[in-house]
């Protein structure tokens, strides 16, 4: 037997179960788990009311992880627990298909890389493959303060920006993103519009030519004015707003790209290269992410903590 988080009513948090160990099908690979991310997908499948569906109970969480495989290769795996029926990360043992696993660095920090894991990855191909990033562009990054933000700030430095500007709307959130080498951190008030924002963007970053955009709303609308003509806004959430009050004129006036983004519409294979570019940098220091490391018998508070938005950064359960 060996344990599992095992989530048994929608809305409650999973609590630890003794199970029988997975045994692979054909086409799976048999992975030790190392570590597990409690991530914002995770929480939403569980609550029920994900456009995936309510899940089927009970289930083991976790759309990601890190462990080895039998022959002590470190490797991360991606699971669709919570969106289709079936067992995912947060367990001492997994089976998983082929396609859904990525070898790492020899010596790669698993911890941080599950910490970074798909979170990194979409702020990777949001820059280089959505985006189109290229050397001495000046790069807006909005909600920076959060895993998606941090990584975006980093990976945007490394692939050739020349200059990249923050926004976030805590201190905590600006204070990590200069530390990670923003130029500066623009505040996101409660009562911003888009002009106001706008104009206090545009006075610290001058017309920019990305943006990468997990927010929407108030502050998409904003950035999309500190474009420069012919920029790009890249989309790829909407947790500050479901809609933005964006006015043609910006749009039009400035021939400005909108473009939408998700890890979904990547292949196997596009996933595995981005996480590839991901694990090197974590690997040899250049990229890391504010997280919380967390023994697996604490899942259930570990748990409540990420969902509230209490934690100090993404929750990682270690076994």
């Amino acid at each position: 037997m060996i344990p599992a988080a095992v989530l048994r009513m929608c809305g409650r948090p999973p609590s630890v179960e003794q199970r029988r160990p997975p045994v692979p099908g054909v086409g799976e690979v048999p992975i030790t788990v190392t570590a597990a991310p409690i991530t914002p997908l995770d929480v939403l499948c569980a609550t029920g009311t994900s456009y995936f569906g309510p899940p089927a109970t009970p289930y083991v969480p976790g759309v990601q992880g890190v462990g080895h495989r039998d022959d002590g290769t470190p490797v991360w795996f991606a699971t669709s627990a919570g969106m289709r029926p079936g067992d995912g990360s947060m367990t001492a043992a997994v089976s998983v298909p082929f396609v859904d696993v990525v070898p790492l660095p020899p010596d790669a920090p698993l911890p941080l890389i599950a910490a970074l894991g798909l979170s990194a990855v979409a702020a990777h191909a949001a820059l280089t493959r959505t985006g189109g990033l290229t050397e001495g562009e000046v790069v807006v990054v909005l909600g920076a303060g959060g895993v998606v933000g941090q990584a975006a700030v980093q990976l945007a430095l490394l692939g050739g920006a020349s200059r990249v500007i923050a926004v976030s709307r805590s201190a905590a959130g600006r204070d990590r993103a200069v530390a990670l080498g923003a130029e500066a951190a623009v505040p996101l008030l409660p009562d911003d519009d888009p002009v106001t924002l706008a104009d206090r963007l545009r006075a610290v970053s001058g017309l920019v030519d990305l943006v990468i955009d997990p927010l929407f709303g108030v502050p998409a609308a904003a950035a999309l004015k500190v474009l420069r003509p012919g920029g790009r806004l890249v989309n790829l959430g909407s947790s500050a707003a479901a809609t933005a009050p964006v006015d043609s004129a910006t749009i039009r006036g400035g021939s400005l790209k909108i473009l939408g983004y998700t890890n979904n519409g990547l292949s196997v294979g596009e996933r595995a290269d981005s996480l590839g570019v991901v694990a090197t940098h974590a690997t040899e220091g250049r990229l890391t992410v504010s997280h919380e490391v967390v023994p697996f018998g604490d899942v259930s508070t570990a748990w409540s903590r990420q969902a509230a938005g209490d934690a100090g950064g993404r929750i990682v359960l270690t076994l």
